[in-house]
């Protein structure tokens, strides 16, 4: 196993941990993890890239590490465009200069996708695994969602408490069957820790559970996208179960046709794999990863 290294750094007032794997001589790869997920979730892709790769990934926002920002805690609501202000910063920190490349997981695939339209010449190649973005969402659906976020407001969500680590890993081959025995208890170590009442609690934010009140234009989202100069590749799991769920009674081929937007986007699919096809395939995802940003 390759080892990592924690470092924090301030950004945009809150203290963001970051985890980083390689050579420091190496060529670097920025890395983004998905909703209630960890930046460790990367180690198994970081062994099989092996030393050719120097590997940065932050704890998002209220993940992991990372601080929680005083306006959430407590039971407000996360601003997806703060992660993209956050990584805008991190690339200041750890790459002032010249094009990157980055790689991101669900949430993390729609942040850097996005980023990728607004800095275009701050991005050389995208790599979105399993990343979608979200149903289109209307103007007639304002009112209820809106109405939906006050409710959730009056009582703040909580996140489940585990007795044991072994209980946390168990939850986590629960979501993911595919999930090895060996990488479900490393990952536990990462995604919780020891509370005051002798079992385990994850490390997020409650507060992300809490449905933003805005829609999701997608025009907006393809408007952005179609600014990327960078060539994307777009990762996905053979029958992608959240590509089904996200698109519902649309059809696939209907709901992909946004990924038009981007000028140079090709598509690559992974057998025998979920959501989490890091996790499910990391050597694959990672040959994949290393042939394109090589």
């Amino acid at each position: 196993m390759i080892l990592s290294r924690s470092e924090f750094v301030d950004v945009n007032g809150i203290r963001m941990h970051v985890r980083r794997w390689g050579r420091a001589d190496a060529p670097m790869l920025f890395m983004l993890h998905g909703w209630m997920d960890v930046a460790a979730s990367f180690q198994f892709v970081v062994d099989a890239l092996g030393d050719r790769w120097q590997v940065i990934a932050p704890d998002l926002r209220g993940f992991g590490l990372s601080d929680w920002p005083v306006a959430a805690r407590g039971g407000g609501s996360y601003w997806f465009y703060d992660y993209l202000a956050d990584l805008d910063a991190l690339l200041d920190h750890y790459a002032p200069d010249g094009e990157v490349n980055l790689v991101g997981h669900s949430l993390g695939a729609n942040v850097v996708c996005l980023y990728a339209g607004v800095r275009p010449e701050r991005v050389r190649r995208v790599v979105d695994l399993e990343g979608f973005g979200l149903r289109a969402m209307s103007a007639d659906e304002a009112p209820q969602r809106v109405r939906e976020w006050l409710d959730e407001l009056r009582e703040p969500p909580a996140l489940r408490h585990y007795p044991t680590l072994d209980a946390v890993a168990a939850r986590l081959v629960k979501t993911n069957p595919r999930l090895i025995a060996s990488r479900a208890r490393f990952l536990a170590e990462h995604w919780s820790k020891p509370d005051a009442d002798g079992g385990y609690q994850l490390l997020a934010d409650p507060a992300h559970k809490v449905r933003s009140p805005l829609l999701y234009r997608v025009e907006e989202i393809m408007a952005m996208w179609s600014r990327a100069t960078a060539k994307v590749m777009h990762v996905e799991a053979a029958g992608s179960p959240t590509l089904a769920w996200l698109a519902g009674a649309v059809p696939i081929d209907q709901f992909k046709a946004r990924f038009r937007a981007f000028a140079d986007w090709r598509e690559r699919i992974i057998e025998n794999a979920g959501h989490m096809v890091h996790h499910d395939q990391p050597e694959q995802v990672a040959e994949l990863i290393d042939a394109f940003c090589r």
